[in-house]
């Protein structure tokens, strides 16, 4: 398999120095990982605006995230066959375009059928920015490309509090999506003047796009069996059709992609890489207890606390700050020590900071309760990017770095999707013992089991990272 232009000659075509490149392909990413974590501190008024139910708004974040993580593999694949320039293009013009219909949406079910289509973008988009790192920077310089752009993907889900907050409050919640726009004109400019088109030309052009429709369906099938269970319960034959359709779904899809498809969204060989199958299982368990934190301590800043949205959304700030001091450190030791050392420790610090915060109670203070373990997640999850990026990209081919880095993505919104449904039952569950289930003491109660759970994912994180190759990642020459 070969690019469409020589290694050798590639610096040669290229119209830009190497950082307008990283910076096309971080501003892109950062707005796709913003719009996951920046409606949260919207919700409430987005809520009373659009007439939500509590149950339907869980689905503003999770149509979203649903289609992102489905068609990740897609827009990986995407990438790979039709050149990394077409799909950058294609992604960006689909998440702006909804991000459009997003802010002016006049109805719940629009809303939550727009953010569907703007996870699809998301979906193309964000795969394809991990390509142009990949095929760019060689050597030395590909693990700190990596690193700036997980720093921006890290720092896009915890500035996505403080910006929604800053705009929900001096503005309008619309806001949270029209800002978008700017990020994705300016985006789109610099790629049609610099970005220089890359693609595997002895690649077959065939999607496998009935695999992608069956594994978002069955997932959209399981979350919805998931968040329904706060009124049918667990058992009920409503919740029990919904596990078992999205279960038959899911096997449907194993035996399309290993019997049928001609060209499978996911290629059994990827998983022949031990350091990419670890990889994604530990991105499966932190993606989903990070991704479950943004939201909870959204809730338990404005419902607790009774902060307004802008000084909710400034609570972020010191965890936007340690995510990208966590992935700048790690990135710029991650050739002397190997990926499996930071991945022991960042699952450590974040165990160990979501223990503490699972100490809040109704009367705590932000800076006695929230400000330290939440700053020693953040920094938990700002090391673990990078080493997690460069693991799964460490045991494929070039050609396949789209796909790799598409299944890495997926393996983060599928954990975070699945975490929030799961997660948002349990603390659901949890206040429901209390006689007013709404009451401070109740919610903090469910908060509290919620941070508790998470531990124990992250510390399952910790255990998985054991099984990685100790030798990844060190002194990388791709």
């Amino acid at each position: 398999m070969t690019d469409t232009l020589p290694k050798k000659t590639r610096a040669a075509h290229r119209h830009a120095p190497d950082w307008i490149i990283l910076f096309i392909a971080c501003i892109a990413q950062f707005m796709v990982v913003l719009d996951v974590s920046i409606v949260n501190v919207a919700l409430p008024s987005m809520q009373r605006d659009l007439h939500f139910s509590p149950s339907s708004a869980q689905w503003v974040v999770n149509a979203y995230v649903l289609t992102f993580a489905g068609f990740l593999l897609l827009g990986g694949r995407a990438a790979d066959i039709f050149g990394r320039r077409r799909v950058y293009m294609t992604g960006l013009a689909i998440f702006t375009i909804a991000s459009i219909g997003a802010g002016f949406a006049a109805t719940g079910p629009q809303m939550i059928a727009i953010r569907a289509v703007q996870g699809l973008g998301g979906a193309i988009l964000s795969p394809a920015t991990l390509t142009i790192i990949v095929t760019t920077f060689h050597g030395p310089r590909l693990p700190k490309a990596i690193g700036a752009w997980s720093a921006v993907a890290g720092a896009g889900g915890a500035v996505g509090g403080l910006l929604g907050g800053i705009l929900t409050g001096w503005a309008s919640w619309r806001w949270v999506f029209f800002i978008n726009v700017p990020f994705g004109i300016a985006a789109g400019v610099l790629a049609l003047m610099f970005l220089r088109e890359l693609r595997n030309r002895d690649a077959a052009i065939k999607l496998d796009v009935a695999g992608a429709a069956l594994v978002t369906g069955s997932l959209a099938a399981l979350i919805y069996g998931v968040v329904n269970t706060a009124t049918y319960g667990w058992t009920s034959s409503t919740t029990l059709s919904w596990f078992i359709g999205g279960a038959i779904g899911l096997v449907a899809f194993l035996f399309w992609e290993s019997r049928v498809a001609s060209h499978p969204l996911v290629p059994y060989r990827l998983f022949r890489s031990r350091s990419l199958s670890v990889a994604n299982v530990v991105m499966f368990l932190v993606g989903g207890a990070f991704f479950a934190m943004w939201y909870f301590l959204t809730f338990y800043f404005q419902y607790i606390l009774k902060y307004d949205p802008v000084r909710a959304g400034f609570a972020f700030l010191p965890m936007a700050l340690a995510i990208v001091a966590g992935a700048q450190f790690s990135s710029r030791i991650l050739h002397k020590t190997g990926v499996q050392p930071l991945l022991l420790v960042g699952a450590a610090f974040a165990t160990l900071g979501f223990l503490w915060i699972s100490l809040i109670q109704p009367h705590s203070s932000y800076w006695g309760a929230i400000f330290v373990p939440s700053v020693i997640c953040a920094f938990a999850m700002g090391l673990l990017f990078a080493p997690l990026a460069t693991a799964a990209t460490a045991g494929v081919e070039r050609a396949d770095a789209g796909l790799a880095s598409g299944v890495l993505n997926t393996s983060r919104q599928v954990g975070g999707s699945l975490a929030l449904a799961i997660l948002a039952t349990v603390a659901a569950s949890r206040a429901a013992t209390f006689v007013d289930p709404k009451s401070a003491v109740a919610l903090v109660s469910g908060y509290q089991r919620v941070f508790q759970v998470s531990a124990v994912i992250t510390l399952l994180a910790l255990i998985a990272a054991l099984s990685l190759p100790r030798h990844t990642g060190r002194h990388a020459t791709h």
